[in-house]
């Protein structure tokens, strides 16, 4: 394990016939970090060390690439092919839910027996920036926030740009928590192509308990909010969403 891991507790977690590793940290109300490509890199554990620092417990579990590894070029390709490639992740068809959500709900569901308050929070990123939105589909799962949602790829027709990676059902249960109060924090370069028009598809979803954080883009690379491209207001506002719902 990489000196950008050190103090995280090393442990695999399994269900839905999957077993992942997962490192966690901290006391308090439980957070799931859900790192991006190309994996949990000293960016995304620096982000998840300032979560333990305000008071949370996190679970980082680890989807692709190696933890701890620094971003590169052939890096970050290799793992973008596994996502590609692996069915627990994405569908290139529209309107379904990633089968790897069913895991990451089973695993929120475990942190919150072990650390109990009202909920868990969870904040995806790039690929995974939409799976803390199907994980809203239980009632566990009280601060979920998506941090440039990229999943389905926004490639081609405009109703991959605006797809939300959710099967209708899921979809209409997400509509239903968001309208009981359940609020979802998103937050996002304006130019990031990446993001598609999902933007809109979370307002026509979510209505008034989508809280939108839209950053001007200085660069066409602007990408990762809260890693590579840190924007350190946002880092603040995601502490302060997830204070205001776990510990306030």
């Amino acid at each position: 394990m990489t000196a950008a891991l050190d103090g995280w507790e090393h442990t695999e977690f399994t269900a839905d016939d999957r077993t992942r590793e997962v490192f966690r940290r901290g006391d308090g109300p439980g957070v799931i970090v859900i790192h991006e490509i190309p994996g949990i890199t000293p960016k995304v554990a620096r982000f998840a060390n300032d979560l333990v620092a305000s008071g949370f417990t996190v679970a980082m579990p680890s989807l692709v690439g190696t933890p701890g590894r620094s971003v590169s070029g052939l890096y970050g390709t290799a793992s973008l092919l596994k996502v590609c490639v692996a069915r627990e992740f994405t569908h290139w068809a529209l309107q379904r839910t990633s089968p790897i959500i069913m895991w990451l709900r089973a695993l929120a569901a475990d942190l919150h027996e072990r650390v109990g308050g009202r909920g868990v929070g969870a904040v995806g990123m790039c690929f995974s920036g939409g799976f803390a939105l199907g994980m809203m589909v239980d009632p566990v799962m009280v601060a979920p926030v998506l941090s440039q949602p990229s999943l389905p790829f926004a490639l081609g027709k405009p109703a991959r740009h605006a797809d939300l990676n959710l099967s209708p059902e899921d979809a209409e249960r997400v509509a239903a928590r968001a309208a009981d109060g359940c609020e979802v924090l998103g937050l996002r370069f304006d130019q990031d192509k990446l993001v598609g028009t999902r933007f809109d598809s979370l307002r026509a979803l979510l209505g008034d308990a989508f809280i939108a954080v839209d950053l001007p883009s200085t660069s066409k690379r602007d990408h990762s909010v809260l890693t590579e491209q840190r924007d350190e207001a946002s880092v603040q506002r995601v502490i302060d969403f997830l204070t205001s719902k776990l510990l306030a």
